[in-house]
């Protein structure tokens, strides 16, 4: 076996010569006086140069190498051959980037490990930023907005309850004759807030079931002995205030039986005592707006039961939507002082008929509410006549062409008017 010296000849001016054997390189130190050849043992594994160092001081009284000559010669030659391994050549400057490649690789392995990182926390109750389409009016609205339910609320229409709360503030308005010509709204809403809603009236067995198509908590106060036996044996959500009292008020600025209100949080609250806590239903298809550069339907007029509650919708460009009037004069929200402005309003041809007697004197109106017949679609500036479509009391109400493609709406409120045949709308 090789060892790293074969020879070490010792001379007073420590001559050093540097052969290449076979490619290798090997260190002889000859010196010429006195010729002392020394001979590492077989046995002896590999010494450094330091430790080669040390073993010729003790060896001899002269040093046999100079550590800083030495240093210099392995960086000169850039190779020494270690002979640890037979015939196997170790280069010194891949040995020195294989060790800065492990130090490189610990010292981001330990700053990339979990104890050295700094975990930023989620704040889950952070305000979402993001918004979504509204499933009740295709508004852009926050996302958790969806997840409430919808309320569908009974608002009086005589000529004493006008003007009327909240109905600017609805994202759906039916609208149809209650009894002896009066109409009557039920106004669906998907939110929380402290808006006043009023004078709220009572039920009637179609609202309930297009109420009912939403999913909807319909709130209401007493209601005909037909609607009253539906809304228990449809199993629909039923809020009462003949039962409920502490969620409504009775306000003093208007008689009785027309003060009655409320406010959507506490119908929530209520809501949320029921168990009533999302809907889940179908929403309708929307769109974008796109206003017609020439409208074709600008004026448009129901007949309802006579001037007090003929409704009649004009279209504004400016808004793209149609401006409400009653009895010749503007209809307007007592919380806004606004004109109410629907973007869509449909005329729904629901055959009706005269009803039982109520406790005034007045007869109730009784309407087909499922099946199907003729609608007329408002919105752009245009009319789109197509059908309207209800199976049942918990389906939706659908509006498809007449070739039965189904029709996007405008995002924003829809307004729907039941009428009796289709002579009783006409637009201009």
């Amino acid at each position: 076996m090789d060892n790293e010296f074969n020879t070490r000849k010792h001379k007073p001016n420590h001559e050093i010569k540097v052969k290449e054997v076979e490619d290798e390189e090997k260190i002889e130190v000859k010196h010429e006086e006195p010729e002392e050849e020394f001979n590492l043992d077989k046995d002896d594994e590999f010494k450094t140069p330091d430790a080669i160092s040390s073993i010729d001081t003790h060896s001899s009284a002269e040093p046999l190498l100079d550590r800083k000559e030495l240093t210099k010669m392995r960086i000169k030659n850039k190779k020494i051959d270690l002979s640890i391994l037979k015939e196997k050549k170790v280069y010194i400057p891949l040995i020195i980037v294989l060790i800065l490649i492990a130090g490189i690789g610990t010292y981001f392995g330990l700053k990339s490990s979990p104890k050295n990182k700094t975990i930023t926390s989620i704040n889950t109750h952070a305000v979402v930023k993001t918004t979504a389409a509204s499933k009740l009016t295709g508004l852009q609205v926050n996302p958790l907005v969806n997840k409430l339910p919808i309320t569908a609320v009974m608002i009086e229409n005589s000529i004493a309850a006008r003007p009327q709360s909240g109905l600017s503030s609805a994202g759906v308005v039916f609208e149809a004759v209650a009894e002896g010509g009066v109409t009557r709204f039920m106004a669906l809403f998907q939110n929380n807030d402290s808006t006043s809603l009023g004078p709220i009236r009572s039920a009637r067995p179609y609202y309930v079931s297009w109420a009912m198509g939403f999913d909807a908590s319909y709130v209401h106060v007493g209601g005909s002995p037909d609607a009253l036996s539906d809304l228990s044996s449809w199993g629909t959500k039923n809020l009462d205030q003949f039962y409920n009292g502490d969620y409504f008020q009775r306000v003093n600025f208007r008689d009785a039986p027309h003060n009655v209100y409320s406010t959507l949080k506490d119908l929530t609250n209520l809501e949320q005592s029921k168990g009533y806590t999302s809907s889940t239903f179908t929403s309708w298809t929307r769109k974008a707006d796109a206003p017609n550069v020439k409208p074709n339907a600008t004026k448009i007029s129901f007949s309802l039961s006579g001037p007090d509650y003929d409704p009649v919708f004009t279209y504004d460009s400016k808004s793209n939507s149609y401006l409400r009037e009653e009895s010749g004069v503007a209809m307007t929200d007592s919380n806004t002082n606004t004109q109410l402005s629907p973007k869509v309003v449909i005329g729904i041809v629901v055959p009706a008929s005269q009803g039982e007697l109520d406790a005034s004197g007045a007869y109730y109106t009784d309407y087909q509410y499922t099946g199907t017949g003729n609608a007329y679609i408002y919105q752009d500036g245009t009319v789109t006549k197509g059908t309207w479509t209800k199976s049942s009391n918990k389906d939706q109400i659908k509006f498809t062409t007449l070739s039965g493609q189904v029709i996007s709406l405008n995002a924003g409120q829809t307004w729907i008017t039941a009428v009796k045949d289709d002579s009783s709308v006409s637009s201009s």
